[in-house]
């Protein structure tokens, strides 16, 4: 059987969308064995195990910054003692930064195919540029020009191989969507369980995020839009981030911290519901290298109203903006509360355009983004032509 070794800083149970998709894609590819280095953040995680079709090898002992910056190193080592025994055919880089334990192996002498998976939300110059990058800039950049295919999300992070030198193989296969999850129906008593839990009321509509909260996901921009938004419209906050305090502040500071929830961490398993029964979705994004929570949105049949930064013009397209498309959401430019209220306004304004535009969305996410395809294209596409080269 053939054999792909991976690289991720975190996996299962600490999970991102990274890490989501490359359980979603494995498991979806039986003939292939996985094998995965990542860090050990907590010393009750397992050092071995095998998840789905993934054989788990954690190294470190903990989550600090130490040990982040050891676990270059460190994965590198390990991946030249797992190779000895299990003579893999190729690697899989997911994420940036992660193409550093593969330049240190090269010089261990061992030199594997990889495809480098781009999916970085931060801009070019936050991922490449900042003081403590550029020392080990030439490696990474290294790291690019070796890499057998570079495989971004979207057509934005395709643009950074080029920017950085890359000659060969680009192919932009994107995240993916659990369909049957996010489509998935509930009865009326659960309907109305959920919406109990959120206090949604008769007439009450309720705007949603599921987002981390940081400068770039500008939840500050959608807060700054509620009042100039009717009373009966409220936001719903999932996620947790270093703004979370600075945002309840804007909250209260505009006068709208009582239509504005912040409610913590949300796992994967429970969004659908909660998407369920709010009534549109928002994350007016300054830089997104694709944005899941998007597409996931469009599955459960929500109108999205986004900006059009970085991956999310690869499937958000508005009626004005992209008039040769259909139209797929409601796109505003960023740092813009007005847009964003104007577009929630229009949303409610003109139910039957609305439905429309839902339904386009989410025909375009069942077509082009569902997992089973992303893993029949990453098997075929990707891992068959360098594990045969």
């Amino acid at each position: 059987m053939e054999r792909v070794l991976i690289f991720s800083l975190a996996y299962y149970p600490h999970v991102g969308g990274a890490e989501i998709a490359v359980k979603e894609i494995t498991d979806r590819i039986r003939d292939i064995e996985f094998h995965m280095i990542t860090m050990r953040f907590d010393p009750r995680d397992a050092e071995v195990e095998k998840l789905g079709n993934v054989i788990v090898h954690r190294v470190g002992k903990s989550a600090s910054y130490l040990s982040k910056i050891l676990f270059i190193p460190r994965a590198a080592w390990t991946a030249r003692t797992l190779h000895r025994t299990y003579n893999f055919g190729a690697a899989w880089v997911v994420m940036t930064y992660m193409v550093l334990p593969l330049v240190l192996l090269r010089r261990l002498g061992v030199t594997l195919p990889y495809v480098l998976n781009l999916q970085d939300g931060d801009p070019f110059e936050r991922v490449f540029k900042r003081w403590f990058i550029v020392p080990v800039r030439p490696l990474i950049i290294s790291g690019f020009h070796n890499a057998s295919v570079v495989q971004p999300l979207s057509n934005f992070l395709a643009q950074w191989a080029r920017e950085l030198g890359y000659k060969g193989t680009v192919n932009v296969i994107p995240q993916g969507v659990d369909l049957p999850h996010f489509q998935q129906e509930f009865s009326p008593a659960e309907i109305a369980a959920f919406k109990q839990t959120l206090n949604k009321k008769e007439g009450d509509v309720f705007l949603i995020t599921t987002s981390r909260l940081v400068h770039k996901n500008a939840i500050d921009d959608a807060i700054r839009a509620m009042p100039l938004l009717p009373a009966h419209v409220q936001f719903v906050v999932y996620g947790t981030g270093t703004e979370e305090r600075s945002l309840k502040s804007l909250a209260r500071e505009l006068g709208v911290e009582n239509r504005v929830q912040f409610l913590g961490h949300i796992g994967h398993n429970d969004m659908p519901k909660y998407l369920r029964v709010c009534d549109i979705f928002i994350r007016p994004s300054r830089t997104e290298g694709f944005g899941s929570s998007f597409v996931e949105a469009m599955a459960a049949g929500l109108p999205v109203i986004a900006t059009q930064e970085g991956g999310i013009a690869d499937f958000l397209f508005d009626a004005r903006r992209n008039p040769g498309k259909l139209a797929t959401g409601w796109a505003v430019d960023k740092d813009a509360p007005e847009q964003i209220a104007a577009a929630v306004k229009d949303i409610l304004d003109n139910p039957q355009r609305t439905q429309k535009i839902v339904d386009h969305a989410r025909e375009m996410v069942m077509l082009h983004y569902d997992w089973g395809l992303v893993a029949s294209r990453m098997r075929q596409e990707v891992f068959a032509p360098i594990l045969h080269s």
